[in-house]
């Protein structure tokens, strides 16, 4: 019974997080769409190897990152088709 409850839980966080990350996609999309083009640079200072199993979820938690923090380091990101040793971004920032 707890374990059917644990999954459900995890699927629950999976899909906030994924709304989450579903609206800091749309705003920075409009953002680039008025303006033509993003002025921001990325600059990412920590990258983490994709494991077995590891979903966008999982790996914001793992470092401590917000769904749009993690969404922001990673834009082009797309969470159903992570793949292992792929790389994301874990620490970073952007300047203009």
């Amino acid at each position: 019974m707890a374990r059917s409850s644990n999954q459900a839980a995890k699927k629950f966080h999976l899909a906030l997080f994924l709304s989450f990350l579903l609206i800091a996609v749309a705003v920075e999309s409009k953002q680039i769409a008025i303006t033509g083009k993003s002025n921001a640079t990325l600059v990412c200072n920590s990258t983490y190897g994709a494991e077995l199993g590891d979903t966008c979820f999982d790996v914001a938690q793992k470092f401590k990152l917000t769904a749009v923090e993690f969404g922001a380091l990673n834009p082009n990101l797309y969470c159903d088709n992570i793949f292992v040793g792929q790389w994301l971004c874990v620490a970073g920032f952007a300047f203009k």
